[in-house]
């Protein structure tokens, strides 16, 4: 039920402030962390793939606690729902700052995740409840770009952050931003009413969790425990295995499952879900890697590091703004197909990108790229929920936010393992060429700086060998990203045009 108190006022000023507070600070905290990790990494004392956890954790959690949303709101109420998330997600940011080893911030990121996963779409449905349907439109628009401010400060804010106090304030940002929100949603939004016999289907709910979790698991330690020649990693892919399974037999034998199977006979939706899972791969895993290439790699300072990434943010709210007034006039798929391109050029470009590429380079690849992920953002979703009948809308948005967030946790975990293993790989065939018979090492000129027969030339040569190394497998990731964005365009094909009814308010919301 999506009703308020009769005849109770509604303060839609600040109300909305108030609901963008809280979603500002949630979408911040998907890219805040990025830029902050390789301090974090010295201060935590972890390798390269297990800091990334420090982010994975953080989407998979969310991307778990996401599709329940619409039940714990009918549930418990949207207004106790929404305050206890706000609280639970502030008091997880403090402990996030406050961590003293990587598996107690695992921990407190996993907690962020799980309260800050009903933070987005509560404020949506809030914001359509207390608008007008003839201001729905611009509220969506306000809504849209407040989520997209997170990707735009959380770079530059997180640099800012770290270079003139440390990395534990980009957690602790959250603590006066969830207090305002508090205070503002506890004084102004009116409770909806409570059904305390909706149903959830708790196996299926528990099944497709352990499921994703045991996967997200397998994937981030398997570089480490060399993949299925270790015990756990064994246990960890058979237990998804299982896991999915059972949530499949649920779905398709149950009265009233997690995820109606109904959804997958709509091909819009389908072919949408598998669009904004091979999107969500791009969208964080290219920032994953971004951010220790010119951190590590280039040399370059936290707030220079934040400041050459955050022209993606602005190109991706740019493009959803424009994007918006084009919906309805321009047919989706075209957007969307213009949006696969740019993003695909992007990608090619920074295949080319060595360890001296310039900073306007990175600025300006990265403002094409956010260009391109924002004309695909809005007309995806417009053209994925345009079939689908109203009473399977909620439902479908939940699974739509999973399979983005699930997306965005396995492609950093691929790109991750893969930058490692491949450094090693190309270490190795490079070390080969570092003999006494190579012609190279009789020029005078190269043996004055890279003698192999010195301690001095061998250590560095080898850190020239590391950095050529490195600088390989990243552009090996940046081909496997634009790989996964060419794959994307033929599906365009399978999208059917939406109908009328689709050319209204495009956003998809969560609402009871």
């Amino acid at each position: 039920m999506t009703a308020v108190t009769e005849g109770a006022p509604i303060h839609r000023g600040a109300i909305t402030i108030c609901v963008m507070l809280a979603t500002i600070m949630q979408a911040l905290d998907t890219t805040i962390a990025n830029v902050a990790l390789p301090y974090m990494q010295g201060s935590l004392s972890a390798t390269q793939d297990q800091i990334n956890w420090v982010l994975t954790s953080y989407i998979v959690a969310a991307a778990i606690m996401t599709p329940p949303t619409g039940w714990l709101a009918r549930r418990f109420g949207r207004k106790r729902l929404f305050l206890t998330s706000i609280v639970g997600f502030t008091v997880a940011s403090l402990l996030c700052g406050i961590a003293t080893s990587l598996p107690e911030i695992v921990v407190f990121r996993l907690l962020q995740g799980v309260f800050g996963a009903a933070l987005v779409p509560l404020s949506q449905a809030v914001l359509l409840d207390i608008n007008p349907p003839e201001k729905q439109g611009s509220a969506m628009a306000l809504w849209g770009v407040g989520v997209m401010v997170g990707p735009i400060l959380g770079p530059t804010l997180g640099g800012w952050l770290t270079d003139h106090y440390n990395w534990r304030w980009v957690f602790f940002i959250n603590l006066p931003i969830g207090i305002l929100a508090f205070a503002g949603i506890s004084g102004y939004l009116h409770e909806t009413l409570r059904n305390r016999n909706a149903h959830l289907d708790w196996f299926g709910f528990v099944t497709l969790s352990l499921a994703i979790g045991a996967m997200q698991m397998m994937l981030d330690r398997g570089e480490l425990l060399d993949w299925f020649s270790s015990t756990e990693i064994i246990a960890e892919a058979a237990i998804a295995a299982l896991a999915f399974y059972l949530f499949t037999v649920q779905m398709l034998t149950t009265w009233h499952p997690f995820v109606s199977p109904q959804l997958f006979k709509d091909r819009n939706f389908v072919t949408g879900l598998v669009f904004i899972f091979l999107i969500g791969i791009i969208l964080l895993a290219t920032l994953a890697l971004m951010t220790p290439f010119v951190q590590n790699l280039m040399g370059y300072p936290v707030v220079t590091a934040g400041i050459v990434m955050a022209p993606r943010g602005v190109g991706t709210m740019l493009a959803m703004m424009v994007v918006g007034r084009l919906v309805g006039r321009v047919d989706a798929r075209l957007l969307i197909l213009a949006g696969l391109g740019l993003t695909a050029w992007s990608l090619w470009d920074m295949t080319a990108f060595t360890a001296d590429v310039s900073q306007p380079t990175i600025m300006v690849t990265g403002f094409i790229q956010g260009t391109g992920l924002g004309f695909i953002f809005v007309p995806l979703s417009t053209v994925t929920f345009s079939t689908l009948p109203p009473g399977l809308r909620t439902e479908a948005t939940g699974l739509f936010s999973l399979m983005r967030n699930l997306g965005s946790a396995i492609g950093i975990s691929v790109v991750t393992s893969l930058l490692i293993s491949n450094t090693q790989v190309v270490h190795a065939g490079l070390v080969q060429s570092v003999t006494g018979f190579n012609q190279l090492y009789r020029d005078p000129t190269v043996l004055r700086f890279w003698n192999p027969f010195t301690a001095a030339g061998q250590a560095m040569i080898d850190g020239e060998i590391n950095r050529q190394a490195t600088t390989t497998a990243y552009v090996d990731d940046f081909k496997l990203m634009m790989i996964v964005a060419l794959m994307a365009i033929p599906m365009v094909l399978l999208l059917r045009k939406p109908g009328r009814r689709a050319t209204g308010p495009a956003s998809p919301a969560i609402v009871e």
